[in-house]
């Protein structure tokens, strides 16, 4: 096992990367919830994207599942385990259990469906009558974090079965009336270059966060962004040990608000605002109102809070509702900007 471990290669500690924190915040909160649904990171080049998203799959604690299975079944919550685990736990067979890190699957661009959602063998169905089912990325990325760069390029009908399962927590193999079902609950995180297309609206508003990053123009910055990244080139060992105090600070902070979650309050006249929000500024639907509760509660158990204020909201909405606006191609304010000054209209009147 030891040797295992010398062979992995090192990832680069998410404590150490500087800037970029909307991009930062919005993947700690969908690590604390799930639910939320996920993140589209829009942005330039070279600014750290991949970077970023495989040192949160890092820095988070390893996770229990079921030994040797090929969904990274949970060993006791029903919803995250297959089929055969559940039945084997009704009947009370002993289940062998043992730790993994959290899985961090990405998708490339030229996949297939098949190669997403696992095949079923139908020669071994007919000849053996076995139902016999080779994983696919879906079934790896349960529990744990599924990525797709350029995912503006990917297929839209792809990004569909994406979408579906990520939503749903299940993704479901149907071939000459044999089906196969099993969860495929993950943080759905896509990323792309806006000069390259835009992401149809409708598959846009179904990612619960959107956030965007621009290249950091601050010389100071950029030199500090240089020097890290150099410093973990040349000794990724010794970079690591110098962060490992600020990371495990972090993950106990993760941890922590993961435990709290379910009991973070939000009053009712802050959810009737954040609904005034989405409705004066004319959000499609109501999966904006859901998805701002959502991370502003997250981010209230981030900072150990019992109940979530108004200036909880005001960090996560932008994140929520700028990718669900209807676009004015006459429209010189930012989408963002849009949102904050409605925001600011809304809580500060009444606030008054």
């Amino acid at each position: 096992m030891k040797e295992n471990k010398e062979t992995v290669r090192p990832v680069f500690p998410f404590t150490a990367i500087v800037g970029q924190e909307e991009m930062k915040l919005a993947l700690m909160l969908n690590v604390i919830d799930p639910k939320i649904g996920g993140v589209m990171i829009m942005g330039d080049r070279g600014t750290g994207k991949s970077t970023t998203i495989r040192a949160i799959a890092d820095l988070l604690p390893e996770i229990e599942v079921v030994k040797d299975d090929l969904f990274n079944s949970h060993p006791s919550d029903i919803d995250l385990m297959s089929d055969e685990n559940k039945q084997a736990l009704q009947n009370g067979i002993n289940i062998e259990t043992s730790y993994i890190k959290v899985p961090m699957v990405d998708l490339p661009l030229g996949a297939t469906e098949d190669r997403v959602c696992g095949t079923i063998d139908i020669e071994k169905a007919l000849t053996e009558g076995i139902k016999s089912f080779e994983p696919g990325l879906l079934a790896k990325a349960n529990r744990g974090i599924l990525y797709v760069d350029e995912v503006n390029l990917l297929d839209d009908h792809l990004v569909d079965i994406l979408l579906d399962s990520a939503a749903s927590g299940w993704n479901t193999v149907e071939r000459e009336g044999i089906s196969i079902r099993h969860p495929a609950r993950f943080v759905l995180v896509g990323s792309g270059n806006p000069e390259e297309g835009e992401l149809r609206p409708q598959l846009l508003d179904r990612f619960g966060m959107h956030a965007e990053i621009r290249t950091v123009k601050d010389p100071e910055l950029r030199v500090q962004i240089v020097e890290q990244r150099t410093s973990f080139d040349q000794d990724p060992k010794k970079c690591i040990q110098n962060c490992e105090e600020d990371q495990n600070k972090l993950k106990k902070q993760i941890v922590d608000a993961q435990l709290l979650l379910s009991t973070i309050t939000i009053d009712y006249d802050l959810r009737v605002k954040i609904s005034q929000v989405c409705g004066e500024l004319d959000v499609d639907g109501l999966r904006g109102d859901i998805v701002t509760n959502r991370a502003a509660k997250a981010y209230a158990a981030l900072n150990g809070k019992q109940t979530v204020n108004s200036s909880d909201i005001s960090k996560v909405i932008t994140l929520c509702l700028r990718h669900r606006l209807r676009k004015d191609p006459l429209e010189t304010m930012d989408s963002g900007e849009k949102v904050k000054k409605v925001f600011d209209k809304i809580f500060d009147i009444e606030e008054i």
